[in-house]
């Protein structure tokens, strides 16, 4: 067996990962993006030990970020036989990840606040 190293969430960690969910990431994604944020390139099976998540949650989890185009997958070969195995890095930094969250929530925020204007509009004149 073969002993390897691999870097783990601490507080801010977590802290970073609830703040994205609370702005509406999935806890999974969250967690899958914390770790990455941290990390040059990394494996899935570096993502399942590191966030504590199962392999199928970390799948879910990059397959959602890439959707968001927030992540790149490279393969790389294994010597001799055997399947590639697939490499994960953020596409974007964290920076303009946090611009894009909060120009997404600024325009949810507009939107219910016109829809709070409209049914001011449709209360009063039903008066």
């Amino acid at each position: 067996m073969k002993n390897q190293s691999v870097s783990v969430f601490d507080g801010s960690d977590e802290e970073f990962a609830e703040t994205l969910t609370g702005l509406g990431l999935k806890r999974n994604v969250a967690k899958a993006l914390t770790y990455l944020k941290n990390m040059d390139e990394v494996t899935s099976r570096q993502i399942e030990i590191g966030s504590d998540m199962r392999q199928p949650e970390v799948s879910v989890a990059v397959r959602e970020l890439k959707g968001l185009e927030w992540v790149l997958v490279r393969e790389e070969k294994k010597p001799g036989k055997g399947r590639p195995f697939k490499l994960y890095r953020l596409d974007k930094n964290m920076d303009s990840i946090i611009n894009q969250l909060e120009n997404q929530k600024r325009v949810e925020s507009n939107q219910m606040l016109d829809n709070i204007q409209r049914l001011k509009q449709i209360n009063f004149k039903r008066r």
